[in-house]
């Protein structure tokens, strides 16, 4: 086996709400794997550029409201105006609202589809366009990630339109890796587990809810950022040019259980 295969250098990856968290642990590791990195976050992400150069990549900074679908053609357009092409797509940005299904508003409804499910659709139909403009071949097609959740597989509980939205990211991959695969693009997807976050502050802050998901998660902790490090990078590199449509579960074996 050929190790060189994992390797991203020469790759531009796009990786949406990386500014933290997830998105800033796997942003990283696409850098430390040679890609160059563009971040569309809302907010400041000074602390993941400063990561990704000190790995020896470029960082380029877009903002953007992703809750509006009508700027994500502009993002994609920005980023190769920026740095000429990109490679990978890393849908990431995600928000969750929590109230009891019977007192749910509308509003949050809206705002958790929009964000999570409208948003990936039409960013990955802006990448995967210019994909095709740029004329990846089969074996060098473009990579799109999308974040999941164990929420794409089970029900939860007080999180409706984070379920509902998770759920069809699962079914979008497939979805789109069914349509795409046949012009060199891989989609498909990172499901998290329990993983320590600003999304699941009042979970661990909780003792009661903290005791029990540790004594579900057979590796016995929550996961953390890095633990997406290697899941990322083999699904953004030619390693990965034969899967398509999968949804990969990195949870400490939460689903096993």
């Amino acid at each position: 086996m050929n190790l060189d295969s994992f390797g991203l250098q020469g790759r531009v990856a796009v990786v949406t709400g990386c500014n933290t968290g997830l998105g800033q642990g796997m942003a990283l590791a696409l850098a430390q794997a040679g890609a160059d990195i563009v971040g569309v976050n809302r907010s400041d992400a000074a602390d993941t550029a400063a990561q990704v150069h000190a790995a020896g990549r470029r960082y380029v900074d877009l903002r953007a409201d992703l809750g509006d679908s009508s700027v994500l053609p502009g993002l994609v357009e920005q980023a190769v105006a920026a740095v000429g092409r990109i490679d990978i797509l890393v849908n990431n940005a995600g928000i969750i609202r929590r109230a009891d299904a019977i007192e749910f508003t509308e509003q949050d409804w809206d705002d958790v589809i929009d964000v999570n499910l409208k948003t990936t659709f039409f960013l990955a139909q802006a990448a995967a366009r210019q994909f095709m403009r740029q004329g990846n071949g089969a074996s060098t097609g473009g990579k799109i990630i999308n974040v999941a959740s164990m929420l794409s597989f089970q029900g939860g509980v007080r999180v409706p339109s984070y379920t509902a939205s998770k759920s069809g990211v699962l079914g979008l991959t497939r979805l789109l890796a069914n349509e795409w695969a046949s012009s060199g693009i891989n989609v498909n997807a990172i499901a998290p587990g329990y993983m320590d976050t600003n999304n699941t502050a009042a979970l661990r802050a909780d003792p009661d809810r903290n005791a029990a998901i540790l004594e579900r998660i057979p590796a016995g902790r929550w996961g953390v950022p890095e633990d997406l490090a290697g899941p990322v990078v083999f699904l953004a590199s030619r390693a990965s040019d034969y899967v398509h449509g999968t949804t990969l579960a990195v949870d400490g074996g939460w689903l096993a259980r």
